[in-house]
């Protein structure tokens, strides 16, 4: 499954990483949508839930990320929505760890 949020707030250190496998966190904008896919491995065997997802979480709620390899590029985002079946977009589409 897949759950939309929108970015709420990020740190300035996402914008100034330059290494070439991470460049994809300078694009990270507030008040933009994006779109995290949950997978195995990142799936509990148990509850087939991602760490994170904001399941229980109404849209009110502030929920925070942080970049795989980057601990100093995190922020927060707004739960809009879980989807099923994923049509993320090839922009603005991550995966859960």
């Amino acid at each position: 499954y897949c759950v939309e949020f929108k970015t709420e707030s990020l740190t300035p250190h996402c914008a100034l990483e330059n290494r070439p496998y991470a460049r994809w966190m300078q694009y990270l904008r507030e008040g933009h949508t994006v779109c995290v896919a949950c997978q195995p491995p990142a799936m509990n065997t148990d509850t087939h839930r991602c760490s994170g997802d904001g399941h229980n979480a109404d849209g009110d709620k502030i929920l925070h990320w942080e970049a795989v390899g980057n601990s100093q590029c995190q922020g927060t985002w707004k739960k809009i929505r879980q989807q099923e079946h994923c049509s993320c977009p090839l922009v603005h589409s991550f995966i859960f760890t």
